[in-house]
């Protein structure tokens, strides 16, 4: 998992988007490609149409760089949003022009938007929580393992993937601000 572009570096790259500065533009593509295309082709299900969202993002990126604003979160967060939305954008075209049924269309935007909720869950939870999950989801390693590498205790590497995975199951639905039961969704 990579993390997000330092905040400085966000700022650095606006500027330079703001005064045309071509070599910019091809920073930001090197950096963000994949994750626009991921976005896009998740929503899209289409090779093609998330090819022309990539190119359709970065456009927009470097047409209307001073929409960015840092104070608001990182670069690579506005970024993946503007990929949602123009690959959102695309799908509704394509079932307005008849393309595909209202329904799986609709359907796609809700596991898209999962998707993208939860991306954004694990580039922003606390680097403790996103590595333990590294460790588990991404290279196999059971909690133990996972303690051995991150150097904490079996009960602190349970704690730290219990936690991580209690963040993205909100990624289903949207935050919740209360639990089933009533009160405050209690973290253990």
């Amino acid at each position: 998992m990579t993390n997000d572009a330092p905040p400085r570096w966000d700022r650095r790259m606006q500027q330079r988007l703001a005064h045309g500065e071509a070599a910019a533009l091809g920073e930001l593509y090197d950096r963000f490609a994949s994750l626009v295309h991921g976005v896009a082709h998740r929503v899209l299900g289409d090779e093609g149409g998330a090819d022309r969202v990539t190119r359709d993002v970065f456009a927009h990126a470097w047409e209307h760089a001073d929409e960015y604003d840092p104070r608001q979160g990182s670069l690579r967060s506005w970024i993946a949003g503007l990929a949602h939305r123009h690959a959102v954008s695309r799908l509704r075209r394509a079932q307005d022009d008849g393309e595909r049924p209202a329904t799986e269309v609709e359907e796609k935007v809700r596991a898209a938007s999962a998707a993208a909720r939860a991306d954004y869950i694990v580039t922003s939870m606390p680097a403790p929580l996103r590595a333990a999950l590294d460790l588990a989801y991404f290279r196999r390693l059971d909690y133990r393992q996972a303690a051995a590498r991150l150097g904490v205790t079996d009960d602190e590497a349970r704690r730290r993937l219990r936690l991580g995975l209690q963040l993205l199951s909100t990624a289903h639905d949207g935050p919740r601000a209360v639990s089933p039961l009533g009160g405050r969704a209690a973290v253990r």
